[in-house]
């Protein structure tokens, strides 16, 4: 296997790993000094071990021996004590000759790995791929780099825009097939949110469920934002009306990604504090020619002012399109 290999082998067992959760997602391929693979392992959630000591484990499973070999992996190895041990003396004690990492660790409290390794005599190759590491774990890198969670803003509207007919009627909007997906990535965020008026007019479950009504694994956190009295216990409320405070709130949850669910009130509140990051759109090939539009007003007067993003992806869903933009 070639070393471009063995990172791309890397980073596929590193999307393996669950997009949701404080931890990032890490894969981590071993191979001797002839190309020979030694071990692969990849990082399957909080408190199970990190990639590195699970390809060191899979060595040892397949009876190999890592001395003198060189690791790739997705992300700078840690070299701090949390629920696992430290990976960089965990690759140290193996004997490993060179680790090549995509990208530094933007965590303060666990980098430090490379220091450690080169300091034990470790050769060293990094951020070889900085950018493909920068996108396995966008929320994760974003909530370091910020202070504060990844907002996804998630929008399901008809061409022109509305979310509800003038008489209030919004179901159902998109197909099936938008609602099954759109389920999906709630599976894959760590809160979602919507503020008191949705809440207290639609009374969502804001679960994440298959098309057969069974939930997914993975439940993320239900959180409502406003000073209205919800009476259910069932969900986090957020007092207030202040997207910043309700992100610090979240954020020493150690939550990473938020899915922004809320109608256009909530939605208009955080484009205009500059705090949506993508946007999840989902559009159905419909017009209603009134009714509530999908965001609020956000005081822009003159096209050059719009709020503007990158498209990323766009596909068919069912009769339907999803629409991905970010910064």
């Amino acid at each position: 296997m070639r070393p471009a290999e063995a990172m791309d082998r890397a980073f596929e067992l590193a999307e393996l790993g669950p997009k949701h959760g404080p931890n990032p997602r890490v894969g981590c391929v071993i191979l001797d000094p002839a190309g020979r693979l030694v071990g692969e392992g990849y990082h399957r959630g909080a408190g199970t071990p990190h990639a590195e000591a699970a390809a060191l484990t899979h060595a040892r499973q397949l009876g190999l021996s890592p001395a003198g070999a060189t690791a790739y992996t997705t992300l700078e190895p840690c070299n701090h004590v949390g629920r696992t041990a430290p990976c960089s003396r965990a690759l140290v004690e193996a004997g490993l000759a060179r680790v090549v990492f995509a990208l530094t660790d933007p965590n303060p409290a666990a980098s430090g790995g490379a220091h450690y390794l080169a300091s034990h005599g470790v050769e060293l190759e990094g951020d070889v791929d900085a950018r493909r590491g920068i996108v396995l774990n966008r929320a994760w890198v974003h909530a370091f780099a910020t202070g504060r969670p990844y907002v996804t803003l998630k929008l399901a509207s008809t061409m022109d825009g509305r979310l509800a007919a003038p008489d209030g009627s919004s179901q159902w909007i998109t197909g099936p097939e938008a609602r099954a997906h759109a389920h999906l990535r709630r599976s894959e965020a760590d809160a979602i949110l919507v503020g008191t008026g949705t809440f207290l007019a639609d009374r969502p479950r804001l679960t994440a469920r298959r098309e057969d009504g069974s939930l997914y694994e993975h439940q993320p956190l239900r959180v409502v934002a406003g000073e209205r009295e919800i009476g259910d216990a069932g969900y986090l409320q957020i007092p207030g009306h202040c997207p910043s405070h309700v992100l610090r709130v979240l954020a020493d949850r150690e939550v990473r990604h938020v899915l922004l669910e809320g109608g256009p009130t909530l939605a208009a509140a955080f484009a205009r504090a500059a705090l949506i990051d993508e946007v999840h759109l989902y559009m159905a090939p419909a017009l209603l020619g009134g009714g509530a539009p999908s965001v609020g007003s956000l005081g822009i007067e003159s096209v050059d002012q719009a709020l503007r993003w990158r498209t990323r992806n766009v596909e068919r869903v069912g009769n339907d399109v999803f629409v991905e933009v970010g910064r």
